[in-house]
């Protein structure tokens, strides 16, 4: 189902609501929403932390190490690779964060398109990017289409979505988010908005995007909190399946996309930013692993990490986790480096690259 926004909105909900007309009318038939004016989990779960407050407390004060690498990350720079064509048909490439150039049969599409310093509503302030990035928006390759999880600020990026507000490429995304975009620039025409389980097809009908339920939460500021929805991702060609989570925590419907889509050639989750007290609206490794189980992958390709300090943990510490338990379980774990370009069919193996950063 193709839904474009059609109600001019901006970031701030002070002037302007995220929520009002066609946008408005949309989110009531979802199942999702509630008379409170706000966006759902159907478990009832939250952002509310999980137990008392002190052992995060100690955490945050006792764990203060190593939260920021010791060195420079390795960074390549993927252009040399982005001219040659794709070989076997699913290229990805690991821009930070939940930052991935996805090129599969054919068709080109960014997820969570990241490239400030900060993730903060300010830019003096705020979680500073461990690492450069591998190639500036200017550099990438003509896109087919920008994939949007949800509105933290982790995720949207504001100054990249008003660059890429002039690039003219839809730009797929969940209920009322539109809001946001059009607020920076965005043409109203190259927004999709979704519920979950509702697709889009690109024109030419070469690549379908479908929003998949996510555990997990949305807004910007104390006040617009769950006004708009968040949604993992499922992208289909003819060939090829990919699962994108965004940010969420472990939740039983991924059997359900499993069923409805996989196998996966390839998941990508979120496995940073995770600590108990708030385990059920973020995976962590551990449950990564059993999304990937619960989703039919292949291949795990771990996201949401080493780029940002948005935890209480070692900011390598997922990746460790990650690889010690895939080697159990016998998982294939995709562990690429920074900005190198790479075929999911032509990778085995894990490349703790992190290590030498110590």
């Amino acid at each position: 189902m193709t839904q474009h926004s059609t109600q001019t909105g901006g970031e701030s909900t002070a002037t302007t609501p995220l929520l009002s007309g066609l946008r408005l009318e949309r989110a009531r038939s979802s199942s999702l929403f509630g008379a409170d004016g706000r966006f759902h989990n159907p478990s009832g779960l939250g952002p509310r932390l999980q137990g008392p407050p002190w052992p995060v407390m100690r955490d945050f004060v006792l764990g203060a190490g190593r939260r920021r690498p010791d060195r420079p990350l390795p960074v390549e720079s993927p252009l040399p690779t982005w001219v040659r064509s794709v070989q076997s048909g699913l290229r990805l490439t690991w821009l930070g964060h939940s930052t991935v150039l996805v090129e599969i049969d054919g068709v080109r599409v960014l997820t969570d398109p990241v490239f400030g310093e900060r993730v903060s509503p300010v830019s003096f302030s705020g979680p500073k990017r461990f690492h450069r990035t591998p190639a500036a928006l200017t550099q990438l390759p003509p896109l087919d289409a920008v994939l949007l999880s949800h509105d933290h600020y982790d995720h949207l990026c504001a100054s990249s979505m008003r660059h890429i507000a002039k690039l003219d490429v839809p730009v797929i995304t969940s209920l009322g988010v539109g809001a946001r975009l059009e607020g920076l620039g965005v043409d109203p025409q190259r927004i999709v908005e979704l519920d979950w389980w509702e697709d889009y097809t690109l024109p030419g009908g070469a690549l379908r995007f479908t929003a998949t339920p996510a555990q997990h939460f949305s807004g910007r500021t104390l006040l617009d909190r769950n006004r708009t929805l968040w949604s993992s991702w499922v992208m289909t060609t003819a060939e090829r399946r990919v699962f994108f989570s965004g940010d969420t925590g472990l939740t039983d419907e991924f059997a359900e996309v499993g069923q409805r889509f996989g196998p996966f050639d390839v998941v990508m989750v979120e496995i940073g930013a995770f600590h108990p007290a708030w385990g059920s609206i973020h995976l962590g490794p551990e449950n990564a692993l059993r999304a990937c189980a619960m989703l039919r992958g292949d291949a795990l390709f771990p996201v949401h990490w080493s780029t940002f300090d948005l935890a209480l943990h070692a900011w390598d510490e997922p990746a460790e986790t990650l690889v010690r338990l895939a080697a159990q379980s016998g998982q294939r774990v995709l562990t690429p480096r920074l900005g190198r370009p790479f075929e999911v069919a032509h990778v085995e193996g894990v490349d703790p690259w992190w290590r030498a950063t110590r």
